[in-house]
């Protein structure tokens, strides 16, 4: 068996005598650690997934990208994505919208430690927008960044705020 966040969830739920499956809500994009979303109810999973823009209220992430930015500011493009799955914002405005808001933390001139909120959720968002920005997320070979100090992607979802469609809470 592989071990896998939606493995581990699952054995959880089945060996504690609380339900039988599990069905994935919320998922991140490979490499990206933090928050997931699991439910114990299909019909449940279904209504999040279909009305999702509506229920999520917000989605953080705490990225470290690599240089100097200061402030904050908003990121609004369109995104397209080639054969190979790279992602890239549109010159045309084809594709899909995409729109991050980030705030600076803390930095230092090698890197800065930022807070990120999207209000849509595209393959790679963060990741591109920070690296076309000449800011490419730490450990992110993919959108060109050099520097990999720990060993991986330095994106972690920190926030997925909801209301829950039966409960309304």
């Amino acid at each position: 068996k592989i071990v896998t966040a939606y493995r581990m969830v699952s054995d959880y739920v089945k060996n504690s005598g609380k339900g039988k499956f599990i069905f994935v809500v919320h998922r991140l994009d490979q490499d990206t650690s933090g928050v997931l979303m699991f439910c114990k109810d299909e019909k449940i999973r279904d209504r999040m997934q279909n009305n999702w823009n509506t229920i999520v209220k917000k989605r953080g992430y705490i990225a470290l990208v690599d240089g100097k930015i200061n402030g904050s500011g908003t990121f609004h493009s369109f995104l397209m994505e080639d054969r190979n799955q790279f992602v890239y914002s549109s010159k045309s405005g084809h594709g899909k919208e995409a729109i991050t808001h980030y705030n600076v933390i803390k930095n230092n001139h090698l890197y800065s430690l930022v807070q990120v909120f999207i209000d849509t959720g595209r393959r790679n968002q963060i990741r591109v927008h920070f690296s076309e920005h000449g800011n490419p997320i730490v450990g992110d070979k993919k959108y060109g960044c050099k520097s990999n100090p720990i060993k991986r992607l330095c994106l972690h979802s920190n926030m997925l705020e909801f209301i829950h469609p039966v409960s309304k809470k």
